[in-house]
């Protein structure tokens, strides 16, 4: 092997390139640093054609040809292991059944794992959309491919400590933003009224329905509009209530529309490996954000300073009131917010810590 080869690293993940948060956020805005020091190759699971069928009704056949072609590509990648110098593995190398892969990876072919999840994904957490595939899945090979792997990435201080009960190598990364293509793409507007809103995909929309009720309240007394940016319009019952479409290219430009960001979640143990996402989103933006209490959330928002901790309806109710009235608590959570996603969780911030997971130990 010539000293003067880049190493080479393959990535292997469940999505399409682009097309999802976790894997966007996580790693695939690093792809212009890494690729300036090694030679990268990608391969997702699904294809954009299974993908783009993925969360539709029906299409039982092509879903599960999907799957099949799935599998197909990660058997012939194996021939292609050796090649690499490190093999990063985002959530799994199989949506479902056993880690036969991994394990074959790390075992026969002993390559160098870097393995990462920011989710609680060794819990089962079904919903109408995947109930089928769930019933497929083996939540308990995360715990075997964690120690299967040279390293670790965790998005939460929970997630590493499930990590590390079965590798001792197991680090936190947070997800991290873009701040300096954040700031060419954003767009503030000033509305008539204050704007409400919330954002994320058909599966975390649960979430909102126990905060409508406080909405409707606040609504009777103060005047708001509220905007859910998502994959499905929950259509509320509320007045002065926008939908609007998720779209990749707009995301930013939609985002700015708000004054108040809101992230409410419930208090269970899948919540707490949540990675306080939409959080970071608000506050890189300067919009004051107000989410529920998780280990995420605690680090992301100090209460009071850059953002509202809020557990009960009641302290949702009277914080979100605030904010509706209180323009320096706004300037205040806007500077401090942007200021502590700049410093903690961009992407300038971990640029040198997230290169040197791919050097050897």
């Amino acid at each position: 092997m010539g000293s003067s080869r880049k190493p080479r690293i393959l990535f292997l993940t469940p999505y399409p390139f682009g097309r999802v948060a976790s894997q966007r956020f996580r790693f695939e805005q690093y792809w212009d640093v890494l690729s300036k020091e090694y030679e990268l190759k990608f391969q997702s699971f699904l294809s954009e054609r299974s993908f783009n069928s993925l969360y539709k009704r029906g299409r039982i056949i092509k879903k599960a040809f999907g799957v099949i072609c799935g599998f197909i590509r990660r058997f012939f990648i194996l021939f292609q292991v050796n090649k690499f110098d490190f093999i990063f593995i985002h959530r799994e190398a199989s949506p479902i059944g056993p880690p036969v892969f991994e394990w074959f990876i790390a075992r026969v072919f002993q390559k160098q794992i870097i393995y990462d999840f920011d989710d609680a994904i060794w819990l089962s957490n079904t919903s109408n959309e995947n109930r089928i595939a769930a019933m497929l899945k083996c939540h308990w090979k995360v715990k075997y491919i964690c120690s299967w792997s040279q390293k670790v990435t965790c998005g939460n201080d929970f997630l590493c400590d499930y990590a590390r009960k079965f590798n001792s190598n197991t680090i936190y990364v947070p997800t991290t933003l873009d701040m300096e293509e954040i700031a060419k793409k954003s767009v503030q507007v000033v509305p008539t009224i204050k704007v409400l809103g919330w954002t994320g995909t058909h599966s975390t929309l649960k979430y909102l329905g126990w905060l409508i009720p406080v909405l409707q309240k606040l609504q009777k007394l103060q005047s708001f509009r509220f905007i859910v940016i998502a994959d499905k319009d929950p259509k509320p019952d509320l007045e002065k209530y926008s939908f609007i479409p998720w779209n990749k290219a707009t995301e930013w430009e939609d985002l700015a529309t708000l004054d108040i960001g809101l992230m409410p979640l419930e208090q269970t143990e899948w919540e707490e490996g949540k990675c306080g996402f939409k959080a970071l989103q608000y506050m890189a933006l300067g919009i004051p954000a107000i989410a529920s209490p998780t280990d995420a959330n605690n680090k992301i928002i100090t209460d009071s300073l850059n953002g509202f901790i809020c557990e009960s309806e009641q302290e949702w109710e009277n914080r979100i009131s605030s904010l509706l009235i209180d323009e320096k608590k706004c300037e205040l959570f806007s500077n401090n917010g942007r200021k502590k996603v700049e410093d903690m969780f961009s992407k300038m911030a971990w640029k040198k810590i997230y290169l040197s997971l791919f050097k050897a130990d």
